[in-house]
């Protein structure tokens, strides 16, 4: 044998590795690691034949499966038997560290009574604070599993995670602290939010510019100093945080190095959204009533507004987020099931998906865009996650749809047939092969 033809030999000796995924009619994903906005929303990559080798947490290739079985020798294997691939989903806005659901709300709701008719009787956040002071660590800790199974099982592999019912300095630094255990146990990554300017707690109606000191001078300090969050989070509406309050608490999370956002403009037209631009937070939420001049304001600083469309659905108004809008302004719009126990308990992308196109006329790549990368970059991963590119992080899921059109198109199935999370096959209705 001749030095050339043994060094040729050696040089196409395939690559070991700990994944392929192979077999699928199409692989549909956004590219890059920063916003796509307005009309690079629908510029998504869409190749037939194409598979992901993946090794040590991170995809390695991209590429058509011949050339992907040439390259590589994979300890385990799955065929997508004819579906589709894309990036694991990013849930960009949830609260699910709660105990006790409300379901008596939803159907008081059916019956005609508002959210805030519902809040002034007692009802709606401060119900839940009342579950999660009495519930321990560990009880909540057990839920908050649970439901990062169900996120996993609709292909949710990145959930924001946001506390707000606790309302006291120990109940939102155990929220936090359940959040922080469970995202060591459980492979869904999951950024922590504070939300401690939730509502305020029944002891401050009374009082509530004590409620803001309190959360200025001491539960801000302490999460920082325990680095339990990332995001300071704030409900700014009339009849909870006003603008001024909502501007101070802000002020003082973003000097204690908190990155901002804001549920905003979701019950009234207050200006939330112009103060989620004026100080530069990473997403404003919900704006369902967000006026033309914060939109503008919105798109000059950057800002993601984060939608949340089935939420005006099981609050009953009319009123919903102009996304279409917002993408022709030149936005980058993520979307967010809101998953709560009160105004949206549902966890299903997909679902949001096919809301958003109905409803806020988006189209299913622009749909795809906002369910990942735009929302990875809302929660500061989309240089990690949100799409399906070598050095990414393989967060993956194979549907058994013929596109990703069908996300959109067909409606109350889990079509998820595997879910790969870091590199490692957590959810498989396919059969992977060693």
């Amino acid at each position: 044998m001749h030095a050339g033809e043994y060094t040729s030999r050696m040089s196409v000796e395939p690559r070991e590795i700990d994944l392929l995924i192979t077999g699928a009619a199409e692989l549909a994903t956004a590219e890059g690691d920063g916003l796509h906005a307005g009309e690079r929303m629908s510029e998504i990559s869409v190749r037939a034949g194409v598979g992901i080798a993946v090794h040590a947490g991170e995809i390695v290739a991209v590429a058509e499966d011949a050339e992907l079985e040439r390259k590589f020798r994979a300890s385990e294997c799955l065929h997508a038997r004819g579906g589709t691939i894309i990036p694991g989903f990013v849930d960009a806005h949830t609260h699910p560290v709660f105990a006790g659901t409300r379901e008596e709300e939803f159907e008081l709701r059916t019956a005609g009574s508002s959210y805030l008719e519902i809040s002034e009787k007692g009802g709606g956040i401060l119900s839940t604070v009342r579950g999660v002071r009495e519930s321990s660590h560990e009880v909540l800790v057990a839920h908050l599993m649970m439901r990062l199974d169900r996120f996993l099982d609709g292909g949710t592999t990145t959930v924001e995670a946001k506390s707000g019912y606790g309302l006291t300095p120990d109940d939102e630094i155990k929220s936090l602290e359940v959040i922080a255990e469970a995202a060591r146990l459980h492979p869904v990554e999951i950024v922590p939010t504070f939300l401690g300017a939730h509502d305020y707690p029944a002891e401050f109606r009374d009082k509530p510019s004590a409620y803001v000191d309190l959360l200025v001078e001491e539960m801000l300090p302490r999460v920082a100093e325990g680095k339990l969050a990332e995001y300071c989070d704030i409900f700014t509406e009339s009849h909870v945080f006003g603008i001024e309050d909502s501007r101070r608490i802000l002020t003082r999370a973003k000097e204690l190095g908190f990155q901002l956002r804001l549920h905003a403009d979701q019950l009234s037209p207050l200006g939330g959204a112009e103060l989620a631009a004026e100080l530069g937070a990473h997403s404003a939420d919900h704006l369902e009533f967000i006026s033309d001049a914060g939109i503008d304001a919105l798109a000059e600083a950057g800002v993601v507004p984060v939608l949340c469309p089935l939420v005006p659905l099981y609050l009953r108004i009319e009123q919903e987020a102009p996304g279409r809008r917002m993408i022709d302004r030149g936005l980058a719009p993520a979307i967010s099931t809101d998953f709560n126990p009160g105004s949206c308990y549902v966890q299903s992308m997909p679902e949001v998906m096919t809301w958003s196109a109905l409803r806020l006329s988006m189209n299913a790549a622009e749909c795809l865009t906002a369910a990942t990368l735009n929302a990875a970059a809302s929660v500061g991963r989309a240089k990690r996650v949100g799409t399906l590119e070598a050095g990414k992080r393989a967060d993956i899921v194979v549907l058994d749809q013929p596109s990703h059109r069908f996300l959109c198109y067909e409606f109350g199935r889990n079509a998820v047939s595997a879910v790969v999370a870091n590199g490692k096959i957590v959810r498989d209705r396919l059969g992977s092969k060693a």
